[in-house]
């Protein structure tokens, strides 16, 4: 006779089996990326076969640039705009700044697909001279990663105590004393969250670093768009440049997931 303990367990090993054969459709690629990255150009994969050569052409040619020039970048946007997003997303959190037409409009910046901003952003960048610099590329990531980094920070700081404020207020202090002593200190994890968001969203983007990048200043997509040559595709290339952009990133996360997860979630409960 089968209890109700029974079917419970039953029920679990089948749910703890279900989570595993989905989670091999994110792994399984993710293993094929490793193993062809290990292997030989246009050769068939063996274990007796793998090599690190892919790696060490990589980074001695275009793709080491690619990946200086994106680390360059996404640590500009995060230096940049992680100061702006903070101020501005305190500001209308608590200040109401703008009222809600204001707050509607960082969000809207959101909704905007790229390619609709992608041509009148060339010609402008073009206009300036700004086509072909990190600088430029730099200027253009703000304009997408400030909104969202401000928007991050805004569910954040609502979710921040204000009795903290407020006693801090009675002591005499300052709003901006109050924001920089008080708020900031204690609002690491959405910090966090917000500067690894902001430093995603220009480590991944294609579309404007393909159209205002030149030939010095081409981020690691680019680099790996050009292993789609007219002879064919460079797996093997296009695979351990695909290892080498995930590391750094897996790396960041790994190293401030506790931070991640929490100013991710602490900014949504509100």
């Amino acid at each position: 006779m089968v209890g109700p303990g029974s079917s419970n367990r039953l029920l679990a090993q089948l749910a703890h089996l279900g989570l595993w054969l989905f989670s091999l459709t994110f792994l399984l690629p993710l293993g094929w990326l490793l193993l062809r990255s290990l292997s030989p150009e246009g050769q068939p994969f063996s274990l007796g076969g793998l090599t690190l050569d892919n790696f060490v052409r990589l980074i001695q040619g275009p793709f080491g640039l690619g990946l200086r020039n994106s680390l360059w970048v996404g640590a500009w946007v995060v230096a940049l705009g992680l100061p702006l997003a903070a101020l501005l997303g305190y500001a209308l959190a608590r200040y109401q700044l703008g009222g809600h037409t204001l707050r509607f409009g960082v969000l809207a910046t959101q909704m905007l697909p790229p390619i609709v901003l992608a041509l009148p952003l060339f010609a402008i960048f073009r206009a300036l001279g700004w086509s072909g610099s990190l600088w430029g590329l730099v200027i253009a990531y703000l304009a997408f990663a400030l909104p969202f980094m401000t928007w991050l920070l805004m569910g954040f700081f609502r979710t921040f105590p204000r009795e903290l404020e407020e006693a801090a207020r009675v002591d005499g202090a300052g709003s901006l004393y109050i924001f920089a002593r008080i708020v900031l200190p204690l609002s690491i994890p959405g910090l966090f969250a917000a500067g690894v968001m902001g430093f995603l969203l220009s480590w991944n983007e294609f579309l404007f670093a393909l159209l205002l990048s030149g030939r010095e200043s081409q981020t690691v997509p680019v680099v790996l768009s050009t292993f789609i040559t007219q002879r064919g595709v460079l797996f093997a290339q296009v695979a351990a440049g695909v290892v080498l952009a995930v590391l750094p990133v897996a790396l960041l996360a790994r190293v401030i997931d506790r931070y991640l997860v929490e100013g991710l979630t602490m900014g949504a409960v509100k």
